[in-house]
């Protein structure tokens, strides 16, 4: 059984939450995201970055 005191990191981020974790605009992350440089998910109208998405992109960039 889990520790409810444990708190769970997001599993999808906002853009802006996004963003803020990388350090750039949020307009950047929407240009990553229609470059498909970043995957991104669609929730119905709402579009989300998993941590998933922002670990390997910025492995990529490390990569390079």
């Amino acid at each position: 059984m889990s520790d409810p005191r444990v708190e769970m990191q997001p599993l999808l981020l906002r853009p802006e939450d996004a963003a803020r974790v990388l350090g750039v605009s949020r307009s950047t992350v929407f240009d990553l995201i229609r470059s498909g440089r970043l995957r991104s998910v669609k929730i119905g109208h709402l579009r989300r970055v998993s941590a998933t998405a922002l670990a390997e992109f910025v492995a990529r960039l490390d990569a390079a």
